[in-house]
């Protein structure tokens, strides 16, 4: 495992590219693209404002940089550095931008709840009451659209290519929170607001094919997850359970506990414990400076096997506040379907996983510190974890490690973003960005 040197970061808006060729990092107002192999730099954009969102095209030609302060988007070309474009929605504000599936098409949202697409081809201007949500199918092939009108929910579906209305129909929902299209794109997964347990499936033409709601009287779904197979849908929610629905009957098959006290002894719990420093103290002056301390002082830590039964750290929420931190909070499927990793918000510093084709817990990973972000490489079952400190973690059936990011001064890691190979991925904290760069695991 090799890591490169840092690189400045604002925002956390580092993106690899869908090609996996380049990768898009901001500074303010500036947009650097570099090479992902050496970091070199292949283009330097300079923007018009601060940048608060960014996203590549789908074939990697053109990236999207969005300035909401001031409601303009700026769009830049690889292939032609000295193009760009600039759309300013001026008083309609700007409260989201996104690309359309194809690359060609880029869809605003305004202030006024205006979705408003730009291209070469004739554009279309859909205004809603009150925009809910876009979501679009794995394929590309179409565009579901949620909102509120006269104080019911409705689900436009819409055809990419020509943006047709294809169906709209209004949803069972009191207060719709989200939308998510199964990966195969045949089913839409709705759910109401945190106050009401309900989640609907719709199919293509507008039936609804199931309604599933797990109680009453209680904060309800606060997470989901495909599986990438379409044939699980994960529903966490803020009892502090998962729920697996399956894809034939859309029933419950399986409920996931996440209790403060793992009693099962075919449960694997990995526990990080410090390893002192082989640093001579007595050598070493006192007040250290800060590249010292960081570089020789920095603490190492392992994975021990803890004895079942194991007690983690839980933390009742404070219930007269708003968003209590309590429930599912993250939720993510392997991509060969067989491994389900969750955090309970009760409990931060764990990570469970759990086995789908047992229908059971396999593996806990007890921290030291807070789960800031967890991804799944996306070629294999191995999970990349971060703490907000300077290691990354890495769990695969084989077992665990804890690896230290070797570099001076403060880097905490907040989030990740795997290559699409799998063979490498940006470590992201809120000032700076390095690679790792991992040798592929086989799998057997």
């Amino acid at each position: 495992m090799n890591f490169s040197e840092p690189c400045r970061l604002s925002g956390l808006l580092g993106r690899i590219s869908p090609d996996g060729r380049c990768l898009a990092s901001c500074v303010q107002y500036r947009l650097i693209v570099r090479d992902v192999s050496t970091l070199q730099i292949l283009q330097l954009y300079t923007c018009l404002d601060q940048i608060q969102y960014v996203e590549w095209s789908s074939d990697s030609l053109f990236i999207l940089c969005a300035m909401y302060k001031r409601g303009i988007v700026q769009v830049w070309s690889l292939e032609q550095p000295d193009w760009h474009c600039k759309i300013d929605e001026g008083s309609a504000g700007l409260v989201a931008s996104c690309w359309s599936p194809d690359g060609r098409h880029i869809l605003n949202t305004t202030e006024f709840h205006v979705i408003i697409t730009y291209s070469a081809l004739p554009s279309l201007s859909v205004a809603f009451v009150s925009l809910l949500g876009i979501a679009f199918t794995k394929d590309g092939r179409y565009m579901a659209v949620a909102e509120r009108r006269d104080c019911k929910d409705f689900v436009s579906l819409f055809v990419c290519s020509d943006w047709q209305l294809l169906r709209h129909f209004d949803t069972e929902t009191q207060d719709l929170f989200g939308i998510e299209w199964a990966p195969n794109g045949c089913v839409l997964a709705v759910w109401d607001t945190c106050l009401e347990y309900k989640i609907l499936l719709y199919s293509l033409d507008g039936r609804l094919l199931s309604t599933y709601r797990a109680y009453e009287w209680s904060l309800g779904i606060k997470s989901i997850a495909w599986s990438p197979s379409s044939q699980f849908l994960a529903i966490g929610s803020y009892d502090e359970k998962v729920r697996i629905l399956n894809h034939v009957t859309w029933k419950k098959i399986a409920e996931f506990e996440h209790p403060a006290t793992v009693v099962n002894t075919k449960t694997v719990v990995y526990k990080e414990v410090e390893k002192p420093s082989a640093v001579e103290m007595e050598r070493l002056s006192f007040p250290p400076t800060r590249a010292l301390a960081s570089s020789l002082f920095s603490t190492q830590s392992k994975y021990d096997i803890s004895q079942v039964p194991v007690s983690f750290q839980y933390i009742k929420p404070v219930a007269d506040r708003a968003n209590p931190k309590m429930g599912i909070g993250m939720l993510a499927f392997s991509p060969d379907n067989c491994f389900l990793a969750t955090k309970n918000d009760n409990i931060p510093n764990a990570v469970w996983i759990w086995d789908i084709q047992k229908l059971k817990l396999s593996v806990v990973l007890e921290q030291l510190c807070a789960i800031q972000s967890f991804q799944w490489d996306p070629r294999q079952p191995r999970l990349a974890v971060c703490t907000g400190n300077s290691k990354v973690y890495l769990w695969s059936p084989a077992g665990c490690v804890s690896v230290q990011v070797p570099m001076e001064g403060d880097f905490q890691i907040v989030s990740l973003c795997w290559h699409p190979s799998g063979d490498s991925m940006a470590l992201l904290s809120k000032e700076n960005f390095c690679m790792c760069y991992l040798e592929r695991e086989e799998v057997k």
